[in-house]
Formats: C-alpha cells, sequence, structure tokens
C-alpha cells in the first residue's frame, strides 16, 4: 500500500543508508543500496554527490535533479529505533 506523506528532513547515513522524518513525524531508514543499481540513480555510487541528499517539494533530491517518490521511501523503509545499528558518520540536510 502507497502511502503519500512528504518528507521534512533527511540524513544520510553510512553504507548509502537514508533516515527520513515524514510529516506525520515518523522516523524511519531507507536503503538506497539496490537503486544505486538503476538508472538514473547509478550516477550517485562511489561518488560524493549521494551525501547531497537534501529535502525539496516534500521528498529526498540529489544534485543533478534526481529525486525520489517520497511513497517509495516510506513504503521501503522501515521504523527507526533507539537500537538501530546505523548511527553514525551522518550529514543532515532540511
Amino acid at each position: 500500500m502507497e502511502t503519500l506523506l512528504d518528507v521534512v528532513r533527511v540524513k544520510v547515513k553510512p553504507k548509502y543508508m537514508l533516515e527520513l522524518e515524514f510529516e506525520n513525524g515518523e522516523v524511519r531508514l531507507f536503503d538506497f543500496a539496490p537503486y544505486l543499481k538503476k538508472k538514473p540513480f547509478d550516477q550517485l555510487k562511489g561518488t560524493t554527490s549521494f551525501y547531497g541528499a537534501h529535502v525539496n517539494y516534500g521528498t529526498v533530491c540529489w544534485p543533478g535533479d534526481l529525486d525520489i517518490a517520497p511513497e517509495t521511501l516510506y513504503d521501503n523503509s522501515v521504523p527507526m529505533t533507539d537500537a538501530s545499528p546505523i548511527n553514525d558518520l551522518s550529514v543532515e540536510s532540511v
């Protein structure tokens, strides 16, 4: 089921993970690594461009006019907990 919620904050985590906060207050973790095998996202792999992730118009965007649907981010992410293993080396963008 697709849920349409805007992203209000993104933090780039190690190993191509994104920590996302949605408009309903939920904080979720999204594994972007599988998307790096697909166009147009393949151009983010192995570059610093991935760390340029930022929120624009309710979703996550990157330099070069790349973005991903917020419903994809929500539906394919997992809720964050205090026990989440990915908690270091983050870069935050609002």
